[in-house]
């Protein structure tokens, strides 16, 4: 009876832990995915998901066109066919563009043609609104096991995930935001932020905008340099 109570115990233990690695962001139980430097450099990359978003990704871009910064923007392929007009400015302004699958499910429950299907018709969209992108990829909610990182790269991407985030998603004041990275950022990071939000368009980020005024302006100051993903892999 015992020895049954601790095979039970252990794989409960087990499955728990690979619940968690299965959303934790810098786990590589499932497979490699790259989430930042990891060596205190002065590099930051800025990744927002969920856009385009009218009118915050917009407003956006104009904050970081105001500081010189290129970012990362993982966009929802259903929104780049709402609004491919918001994505041409996205790329036409020098961001790297990366695919956040075309309806932003939870990947861990759908299927190996379901996950197909969500990168290929979302790399469709981004070629249609865009033309030539990155191969790069975030799961929705971080969420991957290892057939989602397996498709991904039978297509292809480049699994991206994050190892800071300004927990912006529910729109906090933009000190919070700005406090929440501030308490994570050693260097070499990638921070996750949202432009837009994945239930509907028209999510408000203003605080964010703002959140991100406040960022680059800060780590400016102390020497900081922000990079895209693309960039901070060619110098990993």
């Amino acid at each position: 009876m015992l020895g049954l109570f601790l095979t039970g115990t252990a794989s409960l233990a087990a499955a728990a832990a690979a619940g968690y690695q299965s959303m934790a962001p810098t786990g590589q139980w499932f497979g490699r995915t790259f989430t930042g430097l990891h060596r205190g450099t002065r590099q930051l990359a800025l990744t927002y998901d969920d856009g385009p978003n009218d009118p915050h990704t917009l407003r956006l871009l104009e904050i970081l066109a105001k500081h010189d910064v290129r970012a990362t923007f993982f966009l929802i392929g259903r929104y780049v066919e709402q609004c491919p007009e918001i994505a041409r400015e996205i790329a036409k302004a020098g961001h790297v563009v990366g695919n956040h699958t075309f309806t932003h499910p939870l990947l861990i429950f759908k299927s190996p043609a379901e996950i197909r299907r969500e990168l290929s018709d979302c790399r469709a969209a981004l070629q249609d609104a865009v033309g030539e992108h990155s191969n790069l990829f975030r799961p929705p909610f971080g969420g991957r096991r290892r057939a989602v990182l397996q498709v991904a790269r039978e297509l292809g991407l480049e699994p991206i995930m994050w190892n800071v985030t300004g927990f912006d998603w529910n729109a906090p004041p933009s000190a919070v935001i700005e406090q929440k990275v501030v308490s994570q950022v050693r260097g070499g990071n990638i921070i996750l932020l949202h432009d837009g939000g994945h239930k509907q368009m028209g999510a408000d980020r203003s605080q964010t905008v703002l959140a991100t005024d406040r960022l680059i302006t800060r780590y400016k100051s102390e020497g900081s340099r922000f990079v895209t993903v693309s960039e901070m892999m060619a110098a990993g």
